[in-house]
């Protein structure tokens, strides 16, 4: 009982500040995009005399939206030194100064008159999340015991869904959505920043740093005798004392390391196919059509906002539902089960957009889909493809490999943001065919070359990897593992 006790706290201390956040700040800015570029064109009127045109007015917009993306990209890549050098827990309380700042230049910027300083706040809430969504999974993995590694692996998808149903809360007219709350509904981030400084204190730090990085063998124990709920912890602490003797005189791979090694393919391809199609998948094109579709169905203007809160409920439920399935079914059952429904749902989807002038029923259809698809992603793509950077590399690669992942979907993010508002324009109801043909090749790529990782351990998955990697090696010497080294230096 106290295990889960303190486990479920260091989750939610970990998580309130990390993929929350995402999830969060991702959302709420949706809500006050009207009055965000009202609020564009008239700072431009009262600094030239004259109006903005539309289309700068577009772009200054797509820009806020995007820099958070990019924003994560170099939070991304700030997350590995900072680990080291501070360690997981720190990492996490030192990474709030961004939130800090972030909130407050978004509190201020109205009466500043400054949409730059929106601009500005978004690329440091960017470096936040990046920075902390990728120490968060590092704490959490370290903390969790090895029976709960897997549950446990799967929580940032949770609360990242969890942070954009509040996100689309707070954003309601009843309580920060109003036109001239804006400026408050951004600067709420700080709530989350502040819960995390309050609890995370409290907290142990990771077993595993302090062991292997600081060699400190008093407090690693006592870390994991709160962690565990128990003072026996010997066979566990025997398991990282080896480890740690393993690590002496070897380092991790550099990022561009993983792209020179023959023995690393199938990792590093199935890393990029499977993290470019999680964020090209399509799930933001059907976000964006969620109002309008739900008001052609019959549903008055001033209720789509909760309807389109239905939507982030439903990737919360499918979330949790993936967490309790992804140890019964597989990764891979729920990879290529997931993607398939998004082909189907999204099939329909475009057709009902089409033809929702042509028969009356269409709009619901089209509303149908939209469930079914969120639903789809999450119990498939959204929380099972962030498993696999943790399973498929070995001690010596994961750190890179969270590295070139976090630049992977953050600059994929970006790229999406900045261009998804004249994409939309471009293709009209036809948006989502790109997406769709990206939903068909995750799945194939799933089914012939993705291997089931169920119920393996990480030296079983390393050794099956080196199989496939090498195919034609069936004799020679016996392949003894990866080596075990330190994680966390790069």
């Amino acid at each position: 009982m106290i295990q889960g006790r303190v486990l479920l706290l260091t989750i939610c201390a970990a998580g309130i500040g990390g993929t929350f956040q995402f999830g969060y700040n991702l959302s709420i800015i949706n809500a006050p995009t009207l009055h965000i570029q009202e609020f564009i064109n008239e700072t431009w009127w009262v600094r030239t005399g004259q109006p903005l045109p539309d289309h700068l007015v577009l772009f200054v917009w797509s820009l806020i939206v995007s820099l958070y993306p990019l924003g994560g990209l170099f939070g991304a890549l700030l997350a590995g030194p900072l680990a080291v050098m501070l360690g997981r827990k720190k990492s996490l309380l030192v990474n709030n100064v961004f939130v800090v700042a972030a909130a407050i230049l978004f509190g201020f910027s109205r009466r500043a008159g400054s949409f730059e300083m929106l601009v500005l706040g978004r690329l440091l809430m960017g470096v936040s999340a990046g920075l902390s969504m990728n120490v968060q999974t590092m704490y959490l993995g370290e903390s969790a015991p090895k029976e709960l590694r897997g549950a446990v692996a799967m929580t940032p998808a949770i609360f990242a869904a969890l942070g954009i149903v509040i996100g689309q809360v707070v954003g309601l007219r009843e309580l920060l959505g109003d036109p001239g709350a804006w400026p408050l509904l951004l600067a709420s981030c700080l709530v989350p920043g502040v819960l995390q400084l309050a609890s995370l204190p409290l907290l142990p730090e990771s077993p595993r740093y302090l062991l292997i990085d600081r060699g400190d063998t008093e407090a690693c124990l006592a870390a994991l005798q709160r962690l565990r709920g128990t003072a026996n912890v010997v066979g566990e602490l025997a398991e990282l004392e080896e480890e740690r003797a393993a690590c002496q005189g070897q380092r991790a791979r550099r990022p561009w390391e993983l792209f020179q090694d023959r023995g690393l393919r199938r990792q590093v391809t199935s890393l990029v196919v499977l993290g470019s199609a999680l964020e090209l998948c399509g799930n933001d094109s059907v976000y964006a059509y969620a109002s309008s579709v739900f008001r052609e169905a019959g549903i008055p203007k001033g209720k789509v906002q909760y309807a389109v809160l239905g939507t982030g409920s439903c990737e919360l439920l499918a979330a949790c539902l993936s967490c309790v399935l992804i140890e019964r079914v597989g990764r891979r059952v729920l990879l290529i089960g997931g993607y398939c429904l998004m082909a189907c749902w999204g099939t329909v989807f475009t057709a009902a957009l089409c033809l929702q002038s042509s028969f009356p029923w269409m709009p619901y259809l089209a509303m149908s889909c939209i469930f079914a698809f969120v639903l789809s992603f999450g119990i498939g793509p959204a929380g099972v493809t962030g498993i696999l950077v943790t399973e498929l590399f070995d001690q010596k690669t994961r750190p890179a490999a969270y590295m070139v992942a976090g630049a992977l979907v953050w600059t994929l993010l970006f790229l999406v943001g900045l261009g998804f508002p004249f994409l939309q324009e471009g293709l009209s109801h036809f948006l989502y065919v790109p997406f769709l043909g990206v939903c068909v090749c995750a799945a194939i790529y799933t089914g012939f070359f993705l291997p089931e990782t169920k119920g393996k351990t990480f030296l079983e998955i390393s050794k099956e990897l080196h199989k496939l990697n090498f195919p034609r090696q069936s004799q020679g010497p016996e392949w003894t593992g990866p080596e075990v080294i330190l994680s966390t230096e790069l």
